[in-house]
């Protein structure tokens, strides 16, 4: 028999066995071991699953009695990725350390911050979901606070500031949830009968928490220094994995919970969505920083995620999973590329590059097949998923799609960009003994650039899982849109 826990309680044991040990090169072996062990226990599940809308491999029990909390977890469609995602990134994220001095307390802390976020994946009671929120942050931020560069301290600072104010929000509206149902199960939840002024209240706590983590225009402002300062390990989850914590929020919670408000303010978010399209393309063209490139990004592209939740259409909600699967794998590959390129030539800027491709071969190769999922070139995969997207937000307005879809545009133009300057060109003065990747590097850039290509050929492997779960989200919300 599957047991669900046993997902929560490896990373947890991994990160207590972790703890104790001092020697960087041993901590590397386990931490990777016991991360691989992890992805595998994932596997049953996947295999297991009955693509449907139910809720599937259900475990619960009694937490704190007094107050009628149980820690009940479960999986659908919606959030089988997310855990799919989170099991399969962590050992890619340690295999692209191990060129790199990394101290075991690193890997202590990722993998309590993998407990967390499964957690939240996996919880179907509101206090379990935000105590797992509240454990994925606490790590993370030591990770950038303890091992980051420049003015570390105090960047990092404002993120941990700017996310606690959202989850305080996100806190008062779950009390005043648990307190009007007399539980927190999510489908007790879900079926509450909330007037429109406590939806709308429901709805701006939660969205503003999600929002920040994501991030959405203009919630932004601490993302780009945070990814820019945090270690490449740290950046690689907050990018890979954590900022889908909001995503997932969206879906799972503001959708099913508040469907009134939604219908009444969606219309909203998906225009705050697009500037933030626009505004983080715009500026992403303007980098010299290859770090602070890809940050930007990042954020134009989970603009684009969340257009699609908000269009109310099955293509954008399926396109809203995809992609975020799609946009995790691209993220992390792109970011320790970037990694590679900065350590051999001690620079981060564009200008100091050029001509790589002619001492490393392998790595322009796996580079471009990356880049092209994260453009979104057919058959990689990252078409699909904006294919969706774009259709899901067109559904919703002619203008929506034109200036959503400039994402496609601007994303070739600074991506191209990037690979020009760098791979491409008179080799760069200080890259005459640029050495190629081999090792695990090579390894790990090759299994990245093969999920790449695998998710842009056989894309439903992963749309089939979640189509039954998100047709029963529009039903439910199309249900209450009618009641009003």
């Amino acid at each position: 028999m599957n047991n669900l826990f046993t997902l929560l309680l490896l990373p947890l044991l991994t990160s207590v066995i972790l703890a104790f040990i001092k020697e960087q090169r041993p901590a590397k072996y386990v931490a990777l071991l016991l991360a691989l062990l992890n992805f595998a226990a994932t596997l049953p599940f996947l295999c297991l699953f009955q693509a449907d809308a139910s809720i599937q491999f259900q475990q619960q029990f009694d937490w704190i009695t007094a107050l009628n909390i149980r820690l009940h977890i479960g999986l659908d469609g919606i959030s089988l990725p997310f855990v799919l995602l989170t099991n399969m990134l962590i050992p890619l994220i340690i295999c692209t350390s191990y060129r790199r001095a990394v101290r075991p307390g690193m890997y202590a802390l990722m993998s309590f911050m993998q407990v967390g976020l499964l957690l939240v994946f996996m919880s179907l009671d509101a206090f379990s979901f935000y105590v797992g929120w509240e454990a994925a942050l606490i790590p993370i931020y030591f990770i950038c606070a303890l091992w980051g560069d420049g003015d570390r301290i105090r960047i990092h600072l404002k993120f941990f500031v700017y996310t606690f104010f959202g989850s305080l929000l996100m806190l008062l509206a779950i009390i005043y949830l648990g307190q009007q149902a007399g539980s927190y199960e999510w489908s007790t939840l879900k079926s509450l009968n909330l007037t429109a002024m406590e939806q709308a209240y429901i709805f701006w706590a939660f969205f503003i928490a999600f929002a920040i983590k994501i991030p959405i225009f203009p919630f932004h402002t601490w993302q780009p220094a945070t990814y820019t300062h945090a270690p490449t390990t740290g950046t690689m989850l907050l990018a890979g994995i954590m900022l889908k914590m909001g995503i997932f929020g969206l879906v799972r919670w503001l959708l099913p919970l508040t469907p009134h408000a939604v219908h009444q303010y969606g219309s909203w978010v998906l225009i705050l969505a697009i500037i933030g399209i626009v505004y983080a393309s715009i500026i992403a063209i303007k980098q010299q920083d290859i770090k602070r490139l890809i940050a930007y990004s990042s954020i134009a592209h989970v603009g684009l995620i969340v257009a699609g939740i908000f269009s109310g259409s099955p293509q954008g909600l399926q396109g809203a999973l995809l992609q975020m699967f799609n946009h995790g794998v691209s993220v992390v590959g792109l970011f320790f590329i970037m990694e590679i390129l900065s350590t051999q030539l001690q620079t981060r800027n564009i200008q100091d590059f050029g001509g790589i491709a002619t001492r490393a071969p392998r790595l322009a190769i796996v580079f471009l097949i990356i880049l092209m999922g994260a453009i979104g070139l057919p058959l990689t995969n990252g078409f699909i998923g904006e294919f969706l997207l774009l259709i899901g937000v067109y559904k919703q307005g002619v203008w929506y799609a034109a200036f959503a879809g400039l994402t496609l545009i601007f994303g070739a133009v600074y991506m191209l960009r990037l690979y020009q300057k760098t791979m491409l060109g008179t080799l760069a003065p200080g890259a005459s003994d640029f050495q190629d990747i081999k090792g695990m590097d090579f390894i790990t850039l090759l299994l990245i650039s093969a999920i790449v290509i695998f998710l842009g050929i056989f894309p439903g492997s992963l749309l089939q899982l979640s189509e039954a779960a998100v047709n029963q989200l529009l039903v439910d919300l199309s249900t209450v849109k009618s009641l009003y």
